[in-house]
């Protein structure tokens, strides 16, 4: 049977970051977007993600940050690295952070609401292809300091599932290899014998 859900699946693709335009999203994308992220596993119901925008002016004052604390923690950097890390968050029209905010539960395992965050952060992508922009999603050096999870809104407890940069993509995206999905599954044979 023909599913366009499934040609679709096959084929998603992240485009490059600087190759994403404006226009951004509008706030009725946005909205479906994050409604779309929301409609995954979440056992208790804990919701325990949350989303950042970051757009418009506030995308360069992030830039300026990251780079202040780099230099804070490495001293001067090269004009190159600087200005990278000044790009950090310009270089597509919107940038959502998908966060991780762990909620004490005797029943569920922190690592399974870090999955349902990694969940909701591969639907927004999806959603956002489906309404016809690029995505690419990363996380970087300053997903791992506190500093720098300070500096993009995070509280000390959350983590930073990814950074989804979206923005318009003439694509087609760039394929890459892929692995062989006959070699990534088989019939259960029994316990771990190692």
């Amino acid at each position: 049977m023909a599913s366009p859900i499934i040609d679709f699946l096959l084929t998603r693709n992240s485009a490059p970051i600087p190759d994403l335009k404006e226009p951004a999203p509008s706030d009725a994308d946005i909205a479906t977007m994050i409604a779309a992220a929301t409609r995954v596993p979440d056992h208790g119901r804990l919701e325990p993600w949350r989303f950042i925008l970051y757009r418009g002016d506030t995308r360069i004052e992030i830039g300026k940050k990251l780079a202040a604390l780099a230099e804070q923690r490495e001293g001067p950097l090269p004009e190159g690295r600087r200005n990278q890390e000044l790009a950090r968050f310009s270089r597509a029209p919107l940038v959502i952070g998908v966060v991780s905010v762990p909620k004490e539960n005797p029943k569920i395992p922190q690592w399974e609401m870090f999955l349902s965050g990694g969940m909701a952060a591969m639907n927004l992508m999806i959603s956002a292809n489906a309404l016809g922009y690029g995505t690419n999603m990363i996380s970087n050096w300053y997903s791992d300091v506190p500093e720098g999870r300070a500096i993009l809104g995070l509280a000390p407890q959350e983590r930073v599932v990814g950074f989804i940069h979206i923005g318009s993509y003439a694509g087609p995206a760039p394929e890459r290899p892929r692995p062989d999905p006959a070699k990534l599954y088989a019939d259960y044979s029994g316990p771990w014998a190692g």
